[in-house]
């Protein structure tokens, strides 16, 4: 392990408290990329995994960790809800992430105010504090120019130096990878300005970095069960199960659910994606998706989102692919909270015998799918396993805490 830096004496009370297997609390404070949303496949975020990376630095380590991020929110928001969402924990550390919204909507002068006063208050209650830089982005959004962001970033840096104040530099972390390997750093990013879960295991490294003075890997994460827990909540309450699904996992679906989930009621939606490129599709994902549902409260919302993307289905380079594809995988999850499950089917499952760029193709939308913690049907090379068995055998791993 690295040597602990001097300024981690800044944290020692909670360095200790884990060490010793004491009770902590941590709250992760922020906006969208802090809390949970579709971008990390909607169940677990950055927080949860820096409790991940404290756990397996600490193994005696009592860790409640707690997310208090809001998307859209900035530092004058922060201000305005810290008690309620933070002081009330009594938190032992405070890691405070805002600033994608505040250069957008907030003067550089108040958001140094702001993080000013965020640090002296969470100071006088007792909590210690870790300023966590935002996240590197896409430079297409004009609303966050690259050369105003790094303005902002520097002062998180300049605040934390003047407070004496850890600053966990994410920006600087991803600003690395972009350096190193643009397709990496690319593989970060759920869409423009919010990192997927890859990107979310990069910003908890960091902080766990930050906190401890050591450095901890999260290429393995632990697995979410049940994988579809929309679908094993409705069956469970004898409600159906509403699904929309891409054909022709349309007629298979159903049976597959009922043949494991005895008694289960199911209504599907056919989607046809035939015919159409991947960033054609992530437009059909848009109608289809969590917007249609915002516009229209009134409507039945699905249960389960099946994405079964064509093996036909092209992009003009693999860039365009990955980020095409990953609006098919956002569009098709609900916004905030939760409400129904998405589930990926890779093209090998119904079409065993790929060419070579579809093999490439399925490649790369497997990438995307697990960089976005979402759950995946998948079929192994040499798996000559019916569809259906197939289908039904790997659903019943998504739901093996729920079925016999």
């Amino acid at each position: 392990m690295d040597p602990v830096p001097v300024w981690a004496q800044v944290i020692s009370n909670t360095a200790k408290l884990l060490a010793e297997g004491q009770p902590v609390k941590i709250v992760c404070f922020g906006d969208s990329v802090t809390g949970v949303y579709y971008h990390t496949g909607g169940r677990r975020a950055w927080c949860d995994l820096l409790g991940v990376a404290l756990q397996r630095l600490y193994p005696l380590a009592q860790l409640e960790m707690i997310n208090a991020g809001i998307s859209g929110h900035t530092t004058l928001d922060a201000l305005r809800r810290l008690e309620t969402d933070v002081l009330r924990h009594a938190p032992q550390l405070v890691v405070v992430m805002f600033g994608l919204n505040d250069v957008a909507r907030v003067s550089a002068e108040a958001y140094r105010s702001n993080l000013r006063q965020l640090v002296v208050r969470l100071g006088d209650h007792g909590a210690e504090t870790i300023l966590m830089t935002p996240n590197h982005v896409f430079p297409e959004d004009p609303s966050r120019p690259p050369a105003k962001l790094g303005d902002y970033v520097e002062i998180v840096r300049q605040t934390g130096r003047e407070l004496d104040v850890p600053v966990a530099d994410a920006f600087r972390a991803y600003q690395s990878v972009q350096t190193a390997d643009r397709w990496e750093w690319i593989r970060l990013m759920s869409d423009p300005i919010h990192p997927n879960l890859r990107g979310h295991r990069l910003l908890a490294e960091t902080a766990a970095h930050t906190i401890t003075g050591h450095r901890v890997k999260l290429a393995e994460l632990p697995r979410l069960q049940p994988g579809l827990p929309r679908v094993v909540a409705r069956w469970q309450a004898g409600a159906p199960v509403r699904i929309t699904a891409m054909i022709p996992f349309d007629a298979l679906i159903g049976p597959a659910l009922q043949t494991l989930c005895p008694g289960v009621q199911v209504v599907v939606t056919a989607w046809d994606p035939t015919g159409q490129s991947i960033p054609e599709l992530a437009e059909q994902a848009k109608g289809n998706g969590w917007p249609k549902y915002q516009q229209q409260p009134g409507l039945d919302a699905p249960d389960l989102m099946v994405i079964a993307v064509p093996a036909a289905a092209r992009a003009a380079n693999d860039e365009e692919f990955y980020r095409s594809y990953a609006w098919i995988l956002n569009w098709s999850q609900s916004f905030n909270p939760p409400r129904w499950d998405c589930l990926a089917i890779l093209p090998s499952v119904s079409q065993p015998e790929l060419d070579q760029p579809q093999r490439a193709a399925a490649l790369l939308a497997h990438q995307v799918i697990l960089d976005k913690d979402l759950p995946v049907i998948v079929r192994t090379p040499g798996d000559n396993t019916s569809l259906a068995r197939l289908l039904t055998r790997q659903l019943r791993s998504l739901l093996e805490s729920a079925v016999p």
